[in-house]
């Protein structure tokens, strides 16, 4: 039987613990295709099915249990050795994956991402947003970016900024049109543009004065889930939206859009980068951490 490589063993263990092809290709920035090929290969080569395969779910035969649970530890010891190994090199090279909320990878794009890009040039930097809470570690990413309350208690955690603010903002033709609200509870007589959540549910409106929290369930002739749509549609005048003050302020700051609300939107916590202890960080792991402590000292 021939000697494999890595990528075959890291493609059993991505499918296990994604339990898709389409999730672990993308993982292992493969085409769902190749994947395929790669497993069935293998299987071939060891005559035995791993998967049990059909058109909505994949699941490990007996076989394939069995292989996963002895091939995971020693797998992990494999790739801590070449952790090992790669962290001697003085020259940060390799990939680094970071899984965001989108508001927050909008915050750190800029002043982190891309400028660490552009001091490493041998870097590749893997940055994925979704709006569920993920385990970092066993979704194979080397860093997650989340407000400072939502980072695991077993995580290191490193405070990119100050504190965050939500704002909330409508074009100045529709104030004309309606007077602002000075209160939460007056929202309820407004078009405001409802917000969805990735579990599907619709949002609340969250507000806080003098520790007073107040939550309100707008109306709205359109829901939206994603940020930059729901700016589109409060630049058009249809109505009044909540926002992270981040992707707003530009717009606040040129007059495209007015603020209400401001004394019931008190400071949030601030994001944190954070990342499992590792005991052989690779440069490119230490040089990032190193970057974003530099964008925390300049941001406070």
């Amino acid at each position: 039987m021939s000697r494999h490589g890595l990528i075959d063993l890291d493609a059993v263990l991505a499918i296990a613990r994604r339990g898709s092809f389409r999730a672990a290709a993308l993982e292992l920035g493969l085409s769902t295709t190749a994947l395929s090929n790669v497993i069935g290969k293998l299987e071939q080569q060891l005559g035995v099915r791993l998967f049990n395969r059909t058109t909505r779910s994949v699941s490990l035969t007996d076989a394939g249990r069995d292989f996963v649970a002895r091939i995971g530890p020693a797998l992990h010891d494999i790739h801590e050795a070449m952790n090992a190994a790669r962290s001697q090199q003085e020259t940060p090279s390799g990939t680094l994956r970071i899984n965001a909320f989108p508001t927050a990878a909008r915050e750190i794009i800029s002043p982190l991402v891309l400028r660490f890009l552009r001091l490493y040039p041998r870097v590749h930097v893997d940055l994925v947003t979704e709006g569920r809470l993920v385990d970092i570690v066993a979704d194979g990413f080397d860093f997650g970016v989340r407000s400072a309350d939502l980072v695991p208690s077993d995580m290191i955690a490193l405070p990119l900024g100050p504190p965050r603010r939500n704002a909330v903002v409508a074009a100045p033709a529709y104030f004309q049109a309606h007077e602002r609200p000075r209160v939460p509870p007056d929202l309820l007589g407004h078009a405001c543009i409802r917000i969805r959540l990735p579990n599907g549910a619709l949002y609340r409106w969250q507000f806080e004065k003098d520790g007073q929290p107040v939550q309100v369930d707008v109306t709205g002739r359109i829901t939206l889930d994603e940020a930059s749509l729901a700016r589109i549609a409060v630049l058009d005048g249809m109505g009044i939206g909540f926002f992270m003050e981040s992707d707003v302020r530009e717009d606040i700051a040129a007059g495209r859009l007015e603020r209400v609300l401001t004394d019931w939107t008190p400071p949030l916590a601030p994001l944190s980068l954070y990342y499992p202890g590792r005991r052989h960080p690779s440069a490119a792991f230490k040089t990032f951490i190193a970057l974003a402590r530099e964008m925390a000292k300049e941001g406070s």
